[in-house]
């Protein structure tokens, strides 16, 4: 699995970064609005740090308005993926960038039918929200083992990204299900990096070195 950070914050991206493990970073309006920052100038500053592809949200609500945004924001680096929103008009806009060999994420997808919509349309990648499921009680993991059962029924080049992860365990149960990419907050980057029984043997692997150290 791929693993994404939800995020345009430059310094996290960096932290994270110099792990080895970002593949990719996926941002949306609201992401970039906290951070109070020119979404190309972001775009092109994250460009710069991590290699993978990278989502940047389109905020038309009508295809013609989706497609001029989409074909400035795809010019921005060979990596940067146009993110649409799962609307008929989206799925026009994605038809289009599918024939012009742009890039392509599918967002804010909650069912199985609307992910094969998207694929058909030639996304590139599909986001269906985990944690928003999650919240309201829905079963969001049946929905990611359904989107890639189908997926690989039909032979649809389309990944499966699981997005609106809320906690470690999304990540596992996405794994098991076979999501191709998730992409998550930061802060779960650490969590998922460390166990108490790590930190407790390295602090008795330390203090067993203090007894031995002066004989080596």
């Amino acid at each position: 699995m791929k693993f994404f950070l939800d995020t345009a914050d430059i310094a996290d991206i960096k932290k994270y970064a110099a792990w080895g493990i970002v593949d990719g970073v996926t941002t949306n309006p609201s992401i970039i609005a906290k951070g109070g920052v020119n979404l190309e100038q972001r775009i092109k500053e994250i460009a710069e740090i991590v290699e993978g592809p990278i989502s940047a949200e389109v905020i038309s609500e009508d295809a013609e308005g989706m497609i001029t945004e989409g074909r400035r924001i795809a010019k921005w680096d060979e990596n940067v993926y146009v993110k649409v929103p799962m609307t008929s008009e989206g799925l026009k806009a994605v038809s289009v960038f599918s024939k012009e060999g742009i890039h392509t994420n599918v967002t804010l997808v909650f069912s199985v039918t609307q992910a094969v919509m998207a694929a058909k349309a030639g996304a590139t990648l599909v986001s269906p929200f985990v944690g928003r499921l999650d919240d309201i009680s829905e079963d969001e993991m049946q929905l990611i083992a359904d989107i890639v059962h189908v997926f690989r029924n039909y032979g649809y080049d389309t990944q499966v990204l699981a997005a609106s992860i809320r906690h470690p365990k999304h990540i596992v149960d996405c794994m098991m299900c076979g999501a191709d990419i998730a992409t998550m907050p930061p802060e779960l980057f650490d969590k998922l990096a460390s166990h108490p029984l790590t930190d407790k043997g390295l602090v008795a692997f330390l203090k067993d070195w203090e007894k031995v150290k002066d004989k080596q």
